[in-house]
């Protein structure tokens, strides 16, 4: 591979791996405080509909990220309802919300715009543009550039969790919710209000991931465009322990097998010829169940994860 090939497949795996992140770091919140949340896949396919849907009526983009901001809080906070306040199942309910989504974009799509479910193909104007690109929209320096803003703001965020995590009296409270709530409730800090915050990150990181697909990499909303991310993150999450940097490292391996999927595609390979492009595209997925297969049980998940709290009297 030449160095333009290289630079092209780094840049494709920063690209595809950035929803992944920003889901990966907002499982990594909830999940820390005893949240399980298998919503991610119906809340970033939520607020990609309403990110696009915005922008196609309203043609803002700061409206589009607003909107889809308040939409995954509120998703959030409907996840937290049901499972924190009346401390319903958590996976039932991560579930729920994520069929609900997947049905319901469609049909909203389908009664506001005409297009099958789809929202209007967005103009240059309101998708997110590329910061230090090089001539041609070429990626210069060896693929780390060259990208829309929100591909840095997830890298970035990854150190930052990790500081709210570790270096703050916030995050050792969120950490000390998901393993001993009874100790945080004996503290005079309140379980259920440590949980609706972390749910309330959990939901602004998935509409950045939402607003990523349909203003980024696609210049519409498509019915279960997601397809699958979501689980894959949070495959991620489990592969890195829980630990921001971890799911950082599983979520760009995801990314890289995907572009070099992409790039695979029609390609020769020697002693083998020409490998089926579905073989290729099931990949990422399969690197998935093999992750989840291989590594769910031997990682140690916060203690009270998915266990409703009930406050002792």
């Amino acid at each position: 591979m030449d160095e333009i090939g290289l630079a092209t497949l780094i840049a494709s795996t920063l690209r595809v791996a950035t929803p992944l992140i920003l889901c990966a770091l907002a499982a990594t919140l909830s999940e820390r405080a005893g949240v399980i949340d298998l919503g991610l896949e119906g809340k970033m396919l939520a607020t990609a509909f309403a990110a696009g849907s915005a922008a196609a009526l309203t043609g803002s983009l700061p409206l589009a990220f607003l909107i889809a901001i308040v939409v995954g809080v509120l998703l959030s906070m409907l996840h937290g309802y049901a499972c924190v306040s009346h401390r319903g199942d958590q996976v039932v309910a991560g579930m729920a919300i994520t069929m609900t989504c997947a049905g319901l974009t469609v049909v909203l799509g389908m009664a506001w715009f005409h297009l099958g479910g789809q929202t209007p193909a967005l103009p240059d104007e309101l998708r997110l543009s590329r910061w230090f690109g090089g001539p041609g929209g070429a990626t210069p320096f060896f693929g780390l550039l060259g990208h829309n803003a929100l591909v840095y703001v997830a890298l970035l965020l990854v150190p930052v969790v990790v500081w709210l995590l570790d270096h703050t009296r916030f995050g050792l409270r969120l950490q000390a919710t998901g393993e001993n709530p009874a100790m945080v409730d004996a503290a005079g800090v309140s379980v259920v209000g440590m949980r609706y915050q972390a749910l309330a990150l959990n939901g602004v990181l998935c509409a950045l991931a939402g607003v990523y697909l349909v203003l980024a990499q696609s210049p519409q909303f498509v019915p279960n465009m997601t397809a699958g991310r979501g689980y894959m993150a949070m495959a991620a999450m489990i592969f890195g322990h829980w630990r921001p940097l971890g799911a950082l490292g599983a979520c760009l391996l995801f990314g890289f097998l995907d572009a070099l999927a992409i790039r695979l595609q029609g390609t020769p390979l020697p002693g083998i010829g020409a490998v089926p492009v579905q073989a290729i595209q099931a990949l990422p997925y399969a690197l998935t169940v093999v992750l989840l297969a291989g590594f769910i049980g031997r990682a140690r998940a916060p203690k009270a994860l998915g266990q409703p709290y009930v406050k002792e009297r």
